[in-house]
């Protein structure tokens, strides 16, 4: 039952709760066994796993390096300054607060660094590929603040710039918010800066999705544009679940303050080591030649789902995910889910910009290549898991899918997730 990679510490585990181990087994054997295209996930790597589950975890540290409400803390304070040096350097920010838990929490913080309820933000429609904390009205965001949503162009599917100048002169939001979780093309940060200084706003970029891009120098920073850019540290970056904020200086003090006490207690200091060790990583050149592939196989997988019969919404991507209407192919989102789901190939569901079906059935499916590059597949490889893709969405009465899920064990065989020592 051993897995070498978690050495004694899984052996501990399995002795004290074989169920769990046997849970935490088949999840291993699941990311290992099947295609994995959700594109905010990843394969973060041994080293972080080592630090997320090392006795870091045991330790309360309320409070900054320096600064705790706890004695104790000399050796977690070196680790979230290590930490903090890391993101600036990596990112040329002004400061870097690693302590959110979650890009949500990141997101909740800078909101209350900057807001008062009833303030108005200015943030993407969560249909047209925006994100839940941008001011849907189901979360906190658009319970507390006066949320206005900007779209895309019903006719490009682009970012409508026009549309997000007029709403900012119209209602003179306090924050305007770019980014999002379906945006397949890059985003123009310099308008969104330009529309921010005309009307006297704040711009905050939620750069959850791209942000690893972003490390590996594959796609343009938004850091020089924005007074605040909330990530979060799994996705792209490859790093452990959690959240991070850079900011600039003058807002350090707000954003310090937001993450605790207002929004949080005691930090994790176990992820905080974790998400130190993934900013090495993504330091190196190895790690940037990674980030330049994932938008290789994006853009790959795309041009072969297109040759498959589906559409691209924007035409393409420039980043690690792609937008597809399943409706030219005869399926909704769900079904294709549903259809992949069955061959071993996972990915999801998701609405395409004026979707004329509810979030969850969706006209189309939403694909990333973060996971798959990890695990070292290229462009051609893409073109195999495009056909699979197809033939398991045409899958109408299930007949197909275990040839399919066959085809995709031979593919995940010569490219294996967490490859046994």
């Amino acid at each position: 039952m051993r897995e070498t990679f978690w050495g004694p510490d899984f052996d501990a585990l399995a002795a004290q709760d074989p169920e769990i181990a046997g849970i935490v087994l088949g999840e291993l054997q699941r990311q290992r066994g099947g295609l994995q295209l959700i594109a905010s996930e990843n394969f973060t790597s041994p080293a972080v796993l080592a630090a997320l589950g090392s006795t870091l975890s045991n330790k309360y540290a309320e409070g900054y390096p320096g600064r705790r409400y706890y004695g104790g803390c000399a050796e977690v304070d070196r680790a979230e300054e290590i930490g903090i040096a890391r993101a600036k350097e990596l990112f040329g920010a002004e400061h870097a607060n690693l302590q959110p838990h979650s890009g949500a929490s990141a997101n909740f913080a800078a909101y209350g660094a900057f807001l008062q309820p009833g303030d108005t933000l200015l943030g993407m429609a969560l249909p047209h590929g925006g994100h839940l904390t941008h001011g849907t009205r189901v979360s906190f965001s658009g319970r507390w603040y006066n949320a206005v949503a900007y779209g895309v162009h019903p006719q490009t599917e682009h970012i409508d710039y026009d549309q997000v100048r007029d709403l900012a002169r119209r209602h003179r939001p306090k924050l305007i918010v770019a980014g999002g979780s379906a945006v397949p093309r890059l985003i123009d940060f310099a308008v969104f800066r330009e529309i921010a200084d005309e009307i006297g706003a704040l711009l905050m970029v939620d750069a959850a999705h791209f942000i690893g891009l972003v490390a590996g120098q594959a796609i343009p920073s938004p850091v020089p544009y924005a007074d605040v850019v909330t990530m979060t540290t799994h996705k792209v970056l490859r790093g452990p679940r959690g959240g991070a904020i850079l900011c600039r200086a003058e807002h350090a003090k707000a954003i310090d303050k937001a993450v605790f006490p207002f929004t949080q207690g005691g930090p994790m200091m176990h992820a905080i080591a974790a998400k130190a060790v993934n900013l090495l990583e993504c330091s190196r050149p190895a790690y940037q030649a990674y980030a330049r592939q994932v938008v290789l196989n994006a853009q790959a997988l795309t041009e072969g789902l297109v040759a498959e019969g589906f559409r691209p919404v924007t035409g393409g991507t420039d980043t690690h995910l792609a937008l597809l209407d399943t409706r030219p192919v005869g399926v909704t989102g769900v079904e294709a889910e549903a259809r992949c789901d069955a061959a071993g190939i996972v990915l999801n569901k998701n609405a395409i910009p004026f979707d004329p079906q509810p979030p969850s059935v969706a006209s189309g499916i939403r694909v990333g290549t973060p996971s798959l590059t990890t695990q070292g597949m290229s462009e051609p490889e893409m073109k195999d898991v495009a056909s699979l893709i197809g033939a398991a969405v045409r899958d109408e009465d299930g007949s197909a899918a275990g040839e399919v899920r066959a085809a995709v064990a031979e593919l995940v065989g010569r490219h294996p997730a967490y490859p046994r020592p």
